[in-house]
Protein backbone atom coordinates (compact mmCIF):
# COMPACT_ATOMS: atom_id res chain seq x y z
CA UNK A 1 0.00 0.00 0.00
CA UNK A 2 1.18 3.52 -0.82
CA UNK A 3 0.23 6.00 1.90
CA UNK A 4 1.00 9.67 1.40
CA UNK A 5 1.10 12.50 3.94
CA UNK A 6 1.37 15.82 2.08
CA UNK A 7 2.66 18.42 4.54
CA UNK A 8 2.89 22.19 4.04
CA UNK A 9 5.70 23.86 5.95
CA UNK A 10 5.56 27.49 7.15
CA UNK A 11 2.01 27.68 8.56
CA UNK A 12 1.99 30.95 10.50
CA UNK A 13 4.65 32.63 8.34
CA UNK A 14 2.26 35.16 6.74
CA UNK A 15 -1.52 35.31 6.42
CA UNK A 16 -1.37 34.81 2.64
CA UNK A 17 0.73 31.65 3.15
CA UNK A 18 -1.83 30.50 5.75
CA UNK A 19 -4.69 31.07 3.32
CA UNK A 20 -2.93 29.10 0.60
CA UNK A 21 -2.29 26.16 2.92
CA UNK A 22 -5.92 26.00 3.99
CA UNK A 23 -7.10 26.23 0.37
CA UNK A 24 -4.74 23.39 -0.63
CA UNK A 25 -6.29 21.30 2.15
CA UNK A 26 -9.93 22.15 1.44
CA UNK A 27 -9.74 21.96 -2.34
CA UNK A 28 -6.72 19.76 -2.97
CA UNK A 29 -4.59 16.92 -1.71
CA UNK A 30 -2.80 18.58 1.20
CA UNK A 31 -3.43 16.70 4.45
CA UNK A 32 -1.06 18.23 6.99
CA UNK A 33 0.89 21.34 7.94
CA UNK A 34 3.51 22.45 10.45
CA UNK A 35 3.12 25.66 12.41
CA UNK A 36 5.84 28.23 13.15
CA UNK A 37 5.56 29.47 16.73
CA UNK A 38 7.77 32.41 15.71
CA UNK A 39 5.70 33.35 12.65
CA UNK A 40 4.16 36.80 12.25
CA UNK A 41 0.80 35.21 11.36
CA UNK A 42 0.77 32.72 14.25
CA UNK A 43 -2.59 33.87 15.68
CA UNK A 44 -4.20 33.72 12.24
CA UNK A 45 -2.87 30.18 11.79
CA UNK A 46 -4.29 29.10 15.15
CA UNK A 47 -7.70 30.45 14.16
CA UNK A 48 -7.60 28.63 10.82
CA UNK A 49 -6.42 25.40 12.42
CA UNK A 50 -9.39 25.41 14.76
CA UNK A 51 -11.76 26.19 11.87
CA UNK A 52 -10.34 23.25 9.87
CA UNK A 53 -10.14 20.28 12.26
CA UNK A 54 -9.36 17.82 9.45
CA UNK A 55 -6.06 19.60 8.81
CA UNK A 56 -3.35 17.72 10.72
CA UNK A 57 -1.06 20.21 12.53
CA UNK A 58 2.47 19.80 13.83
CA UNK A 59 5.31 22.11 14.90
CA UNK A 60 7.73 23.69 12.41
CA UNK A 61 10.68 24.30 14.72
CA UNK A 62 12.68 27.42 13.88
CA UNK A 63 16.38 28.04 14.51
CA UNK A 64 17.05 30.09 11.35
CA UNK A 65 15.63 33.52 10.43
CA UNK A 66 13.31 35.50 12.66
CA UNK A 67 13.73 35.95 16.41
CA UNK A 68 13.94 33.55 19.33
CA UNK A 69 11.01 33.30 21.70
CA UNK A 70 13.27 32.87 24.72
CA UNK A 71 15.65 35.80 24.16
CA UNK A 72 14.17 37.99 21.42
CA UNK A 73 17.52 37.87 19.64
CA UNK A 74 17.78 37.20 15.90
CA UNK A 75 18.39 33.63 14.81
CA UNK A 76 21.35 32.78 12.55
CA UNK A 77 20.80 33.16 8.80
CA UNK A 78 22.09 29.77 7.62
CA UNK A 79 22.23 26.12 8.71
CA UNK A 80 26.02 26.40 8.79
CA UNK A 81 25.75 29.11 11.46
CA UNK A 82 23.43 26.87 13.49
CA UNK A 83 26.03 24.11 13.28
CA UNK A 84 28.70 26.52 14.53
CA UNK A 85 26.51 27.48 17.48
CA UNK A 86 26.26 23.79 18.39
CA UNK A 87 30.04 23.53 18.16
CA UNK A 88 30.23 26.45 20.61
CA UNK A 89 28.30 24.39 23.15
CA UNK A 90 25.05 26.37 22.94
CA UNK A 91 22.98 23.20 23.07
CA UNK A 92 21.12 24.02 26.29
CA UNK A 93 19.91 27.36 24.95
CA UNK A 94 18.86 25.73 21.69
CA UNK A 95 16.93 23.02 23.50
CA UNK A 96 15.17 25.63 25.65
CA UNK A 97 14.17 27.59 22.54
CA UNK A 98 12.74 24.55 20.77
CA UNK A 99 10.89 23.58 23.92
CA UNK A 100 9.39 27.07 24.20
CA UNK A 101 8.12 26.89 20.63
CA UNK A 102 6.32 23.59 21.23
CA UNK A 103 4.85 24.92 24.49
CA UNK A 104 3.52 28.03 22.73
CA UNK A 105 1.74 25.92 20.11
CA UNK A 106 0.29 23.51 22.65
CA UNK A 107 -0.80 26.36 24.91
CA UNK A 108 -2.80 27.73 21.97
CA UNK A 109 -4.83 24.53 21.94
CA UNK A 110 -3.06 22.59 19.19
CA UNK A 111 -2.31 18.91 19.78
CA UNK A 112 0.79 18.51 17.63
CA UNK A 113 1.10 15.17 15.84
CA UNK A 114 4.58 15.71 14.36
CA UNK A 115 7.71 17.83 14.49
CA UNK A 116 9.94 19.08 11.69
CA UNK A 117 12.24 22.07 11.24
CA UNK A 118 12.58 25.25 9.23
CA UNK A 119 15.34 25.00 6.62
CA UNK A 120 15.71 21.33 7.56
CA UNK A 121 18.05 22.07 10.49
CA UNK A 122 17.20 18.80 12.24
CA UNK A 123 19.26 16.95 9.65
CA UNK A 124 22.15 18.00 11.93
CA UNK A 125 22.55 15.02 14.28
CA UNK A 126 22.70 17.08 17.46
CA UNK A 127 19.53 18.97 16.52
CA UNK A 128 17.82 15.72 15.52
CA UNK A 129 18.54 14.25 18.95
CA UNK A 130 16.99 17.32 20.60
CA UNK A 131 13.89 17.15 18.43
CA UNK A 132 13.40 13.46 19.18
CA UNK A 133 13.82 14.04 22.91
CA UNK A 134 11.23 16.82 22.77
CA UNK A 135 8.84 14.62 20.79
CA UNK A 136 9.11 12.02 23.54
CA UNK A 137 8.69 14.62 26.28
CA UNK A 138 5.59 16.17 24.71
CA UNK A 139 4.19 12.84 23.48
CA UNK A 140 4.37 13.87 19.84
CA UNK A 141 4.32 10.61 17.88
CA UNK A 142 6.24 11.58 14.72
CA UNK A 143 9.41 13.42 13.74
CA UNK A 144 10.18 14.10 10.09
CA UNK A 145 12.66 11.74 8.49
CA UNK A 146 15.26 14.31 7.36
CA UNK A 147 16.65 12.32 4.42
CA UNK A 148 15.40 12.78 0.84
CA UNK A 149 17.02 10.04 -1.23
CA UNK A 150 15.97 11.70 -4.49
CA UNK A 151 18.29 14.68 -3.98
CA UNK A 152 21.31 14.60 -6.31
CA UNK A 153 23.87 11.96 -5.31
CA UNK A 154 22.00 11.41 -2.03
CA UNK A 155 20.72 7.83 -2.25
CA UNK A 156 23.86 6.03 -1.12
CA UNK A 157 24.59 8.51 1.67
CA UNK A 158 21.00 8.54 2.91
CA UNK A 159 20.78 4.77 3.03
CA UNK A 160 24.09 4.57 4.87
CA UNK A 161 23.19 7.06 7.60
CA UNK A 162 19.48 6.38 7.98
CA UNK A 163 20.02 3.61 10.58
CA UNK A 164 21.66 6.19 12.85
CA UNK A 165 18.56 8.42 12.80
CA UNK A 166 16.27 5.40 13.12
CA UNK A 167 18.06 4.17 16.25
CA UNK A 168 17.81 7.57 17.93
CA UNK A 169 14.09 7.80 17.17
CA UNK A 170 13.38 4.23 18.25
CA UNK A 171 15.26 4.74 21.52
CA UNK A 172 12.72 7.42 22.47
CA UNK A 173 9.68 5.64 21.05
CA UNK A 174 9.25 8.18 18.26
CA UNK A 175 8.20 7.25 14.72
CA UNK A 176 9.31 8.41 11.29
CA UNK A 177 7.65 7.71 7.96
CA UNK A 178 9.15 5.08 5.68
CA UNK A 179 10.15 7.69 3.10
CA UNK A 180 10.50 11.46 2.76
CA UNK A 181 10.20 13.54 -0.43
CA UNK A 182 9.98 17.18 -1.44
CA UNK A 183 13.24 18.66 -0.22
CA UNK A 184 14.81 18.36 -3.68
CA UNK A 185 11.77 20.01 -5.28
CA UNK A 186 11.65 23.05 -3.00
CA UNK A 187 11.12 26.08 -5.24
CA UNK A 188 10.52 23.97 -8.35
CA UNK A 189 7.38 22.01 -7.48
CA UNK A 190 4.75 22.19 -10.24
CA UNK A 191 1.97 19.94 -11.46
CA UNK A 192 4.47 18.26 -13.77
CA UNK A 193 7.18 17.65 -11.18
CA UNK A 194 4.61 16.54 -8.59
CA UNK A 195 3.14 13.98 -11.00
CA UNK A 196 6.64 12.71 -11.78
CA UNK A 197 7.39 12.28 -8.08
CA UNK A 198 4.09 10.51 -7.45
CA UNK A 199 4.80 8.11 -10.30
CA UNK A 200 7.88 6.89 -8.40
CA UNK A 201 6.19 6.65 -5.01
CA UNK A 202 7.26 3.54 -3.10
CA UNK A 203 5.28 1.16 -0.92
CA UNK A 204 4.81 2.24 2.68
CA UNK A 205 4.15 5.69 4.14
CA UNK A 206 5.76 8.74 2.55
CA UNK A 207 5.80 12.32 3.77
CA UNK A 208 5.88 14.86 0.94
CA UNK A 209 7.03 18.33 1.99
CA UNK A 210 5.70 21.40 0.17
CA UNK A 211 5.35 25.19 0.51
CA UNK A 212 2.07 26.45 -0.99
CA UNK A 213 0.70 29.96 -0.55
CA UNK A 214 -0.87 33.01 -2.14
CA UNK A 215 1.46 35.81 -3.21
CA UNK A 216 -0.15 38.64 -1.27
CA UNK A 217 1.37 41.82 0.20
CA UNK A 218 2.75 40.13 3.31
CA UNK A 219 4.59 37.43 1.38
CA UNK A 220 5.85 40.03 -1.10
CA UNK A 221 7.53 41.85 1.81
CA UNK A 222 8.76 38.74 3.61
CA UNK A 223 12.41 37.68 3.72
CA UNK A 224 12.13 34.45 1.73
CA UNK A 225 13.13 33.23 -1.71
CA UNK A 226 9.91 31.21 -1.99
CA UNK A 227 7.33 33.62 -3.36
CA UNK A 228 5.94 32.94 -6.84
CA UNK A 229 6.90 29.31 -6.40
CA UNK A 230 4.32 29.01 -3.59
CA UNK A 231 1.59 29.90 -6.06
CA UNK A 232 2.78 27.20 -8.48
CA UNK A 233 2.79 24.69 -5.64
CA UNK A 234 -0.75 25.69 -4.68
CA UNK A 235 -1.86 25.14 -8.27
CA UNK A 236 -0.21 21.70 -8.31
CA UNK A 237 -1.80 20.62 -5.02
CA UNK A 238 -5.29 21.58 -6.23
CA UNK A 239 -4.86 20.15 -9.74
CA UNK A 240 -7.61 17.72 -10.83
CA UNK A 241 -4.93 15.81 -12.80
CA UNK A 242 -2.98 15.18 -9.60
CA UNK A 243 -6.05 13.96 -7.75
CA UNK A 244 -7.04 11.71 -10.65
CA UNK A 245 -3.54 10.25 -10.91
CA UNK A 246 -3.49 9.43 -7.20
CA UNK A 247 -6.87 7.72 -7.40
CA UNK A 248 -5.82 5.64 -10.40
CA UNK A 249 -2.47 4.72 -8.83
CA UNK A 250 -4.06 3.62 -5.56
CA UNK A 251 -2.27 6.26 -3.46
CA UNK A 252 -3.98 6.68 -0.09
CA UNK A 253 -3.88 10.16 1.41
CA UNK A 254 -3.06 10.06 5.12
CA UNK A 255 -2.28 12.29 8.07
CA UNK A 256 0.26 11.61 10.79
CA UNK A 257 -2.62 10.38 12.94
CA UNK A 258 -3.65 7.81 10.35
CA UNK A 259 -0.05 7.08 9.36
CA UNK A 260 0.46 5.67 12.83
CA UNK A 261 -1.85 2.85 11.84
CA UNK A 262 0.05 1.94 8.68
CA UNK A 263 3.66 3.12 9.07
CA UNK A 264 6.29 0.46 9.60
CA UNK A 265 8.64 2.51 11.79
Amino acid sequence: MKNLVINADDFGFTSDVNAGIVHAHREGVLTSTTLMATGDAFDDAIRLAKENPTLDVGCHLVLIQGRALTTGRPFPDTPAQVAVSMWKHEASATYAELRAQIEKIQSAGIRATHLDSHKHTHILPQIFRMVVRLAHEFRVPYVRLPLDETAPYARTVCRAIRPLYSRVAAKHGVRMTDHFLGYRLTGTLTETTLLAALAKLREGTTEFMCHPGYLGPELQRAATRLKQSRVRELEALTSPRVRRFMDEAGVRLATFDTATLVGRE
